[in-house]
């Protein structure tokens, strides 16, 4: 399951950097980041959704929509194949924690109640005695403008890192995918490969491995079917994420990142929390889940027609499939109840145009990164 991002297969400007300052300039630009909306703006995007509501799917329609929406998926990627969705790569400027030599647990850091940015960890690795994390400096030669004991710090860090890793693969002691990576990123939900692939292509670190997995067995035939599809650095393989009683093939506390790109808005409401608590399970001490998703008032829900509404900011498609918009206080309710820590939860107001139709597009969507508590120092000492 997959659903479109904003991605163009270019550089842009990081999120939150382009602002509308100037409404002579509304068509000078694709989007613009952080628009605010007006009292009035929000008020009739709730009498819209209040109207597109008021009737919902009856019951027994709505079972059949859950029991059949394997075969919903499905039949949308026999439609579009691998076509209808753009390659992610804005992926490494909204989450550089994926991109090449980056060490997940060294520079997220939880944040305080009502903070909206990513704070730097001062612990050691890029971002503490060695130097500014990525995004600040490239942490390839940093160290040389360092003084010694600041780089004779660093590389005792360092070999400290190496040696925790080895021992992390030793108590793993199983033979499993990717076994012997030591950097391991699960995308869930991953559709054609639009995710998969551009990690891939970006991050040729020898110690990584990618897993990809989809409640729909085409989209995980397209995405072994694609010339890049390298089992030696990728694993896909077809799973049900509301069956949380079904094997990964990964043991827990294995992974270093969990990606959900349009995921959980997928799911029915009331199964994903137990969907976070089962993959949190599968993280690192240290681990992330990253999340984009659809936020409320985003345009895809304003479009919706009355008979389309299964429950409460919850719709059904018109080819069956599913989606739910949510609010920056229920995911971190879902994220935190699974014993994770806030990295970021942000609202991200777009604004799209069409230049060619002069046409305005508003988009809301929510970007979170959570964080598995690290292990206090006696669990540690226990585990191994």
């Amino acid at each position: 399951m997959a659903a479109p991002g904003d991605g163009e297969g270019r550089r842009r400007a990081p999120f939150g950097s382009r602002f509308l300052t100037d409404p002579a300039r509304l068509f000078q630009h694709n989007a613009w980041d952080n628009v605010e909306w007006s009292e009035e703006q929000e008020a009739a995007a709730q009498r819209k959704v209040q109207e597109n509501s008021v009737q919902f799917v009856p019951p027994d329609q709505q079972e059949a929509y859950e029991v059949n929406a394997n075969q919903y998926w499905n039949e949308f990627y026999k439609t579009h194949e691998n076509g209808f969705f753009k390659d992610r790569h804005w992926l490494f400027t909204e989450f550089p924690e994926l991109a090449p030599n980056h060490n997940v647990g060294q520079n997220a850091k939880p944040l305080s109640e009502d903070s909206g940015t990513v704070q730097q960890s001062k612990t050691p690795g890029p971002g503490g005695c060695c130097g500014p994390g990525p995004g600040l400096m490239e942490e390839t030669g940093a160290s040389e403008h360092l003084p010694d004991s600041k780089t004779s710090s660093c590389r005792w860090h360092t070999q400290v890192e190496t040696a925790s890793r080895n021992l992390e693969a030793a108590e793993l002691n199983e033979d499993f995918p990717g076994s012997s990576a030591t950097y391991r990123i699960l995308e869930v939900g991953c559709g054609a490969g639009n995710t998969v692939f551009p990690i891939l292509q970006t991050n040729n670190d020898p110690d990584l491995f990618v897993y990809c997995c989809d409640f729909s067995s085409r989209a995980v035939d397209l995405v072994k079917a694609h010339p890049e599809y390298d089992t030696s650095r990728c694993f896909a393989f077809v799973h049900d994420l509301c069956n949380t009683q079904a094997p990964f093939p990964v043991p827990d506390e294995s992974l270093d990142v969990v990606v959900l790109i349009f995921v959980l808005s997928a799911l029915l409401p009331e199964k994903t929390q137990s969907v976070i608590h089962r993959l949190s399970q599968l993280l690192k001490p240290g681990g992330l889940i990253l999340l984009r998703d659809y936020g409320r008032y985003d345009l895809a829900q304003l479009r919706f027609k009355k008979g389309q509404c299964l429950a409460d900011n919850f719709y059904v498609r018109g080819d069956g499939t599913r989606v739910y918009f949510f609010t920056q206080g229920e995911l971190d309710l879902l994220f935190s109840t699974a014993g994770l820590e806030k990295v970021q939860n942000l609202v991200d107001r777009r604004l799209q145009v069409n230049r060619g139709k002069q046409v305005t597009m508003y988009r809301v969507w929510i970007q979170c990164k959570y964080r598995k508590p690290l292990r206090p120092r006696g669990d540690r000492e226990t585990h191994s």
